[in-house]
């Protein structure tokens, strides 16, 4: 085959890929959405998905994916006033995480080095999301107090994110 029409097909076949995680992650989203008390935010899955598109896509892919996929999911969502926050906050802690993961994971001689490379990039990467949306609930609440009744939920959210990532990254790649 050709040398140009195969770097077509990986370019065409990586950007049906983004997209597509880009619609999971926003699936996601609205699939199981718990409003957090006494603000006006939820917690949802789509942090698990963000770790799985780590996993498949390359640095600027899933990062794309995570920023669009959640801020798309806020504005059909009904909470379009988190958008802009989210796409930076999502984008930043996909960042964190891939940095370290394409930092470390090289180096490791074993699955379970691997493994545990990718599980502190994304508690990383989740802490950071958790201290963006303080500061954003701060600023948009004008109350930190407020600001710190998410900060628990957030963490369950990553948390809850990482378990489905590791379940179901162990199995994709079984298959």
């Amino acid at each position: 085959m050709d040398t140009r029409m195969e770097t077509r097909m990986k370019k065409t076949s990586t950007t049906v890929l983004t997209a597509m995680m880009m619609c999971i992650i926003m699936v996601a989203i609205f699939v199981l959405r718990i409003p957090v008390p006494f603000t006006q935010g939820y917690v949802n899955l789509s942090d698990g998905i963000i770790f799985i598109a780590i996993g498949l896509l390359d640095k600027k892919h899933s990062v794309a994916a995570a920023s669009l996929g959640c801020m798309m999911g806020d504005v059909l969502g009904g909470f379009a006033m988190w958008a802009p926050w989210t796409f930076f906050i999502k984008g930043i802690m996909t960042l964190i995480a891939v940095l370290i993961i394409d930092s470390f994971a090289g180096r490791c001689a074993t699955q379970k080095a691997r493994t545990a490379v990718r599980i502190v990039a994304m508690v990383c990467g989740g802490l950071f999301m958790v201290f963006g949306y303080f500061i954003a609930e701060g600023i948009m609440y004008g109350s930190w107090a407020v600001a710190a009744l998410g900060v628990p939920w957030n963490i369950g959210q990553f948390s809850v994110g990482i378990i489905l990532a590791l379940v179901i990254s162990s199995a994709l790649n079984k298959v």
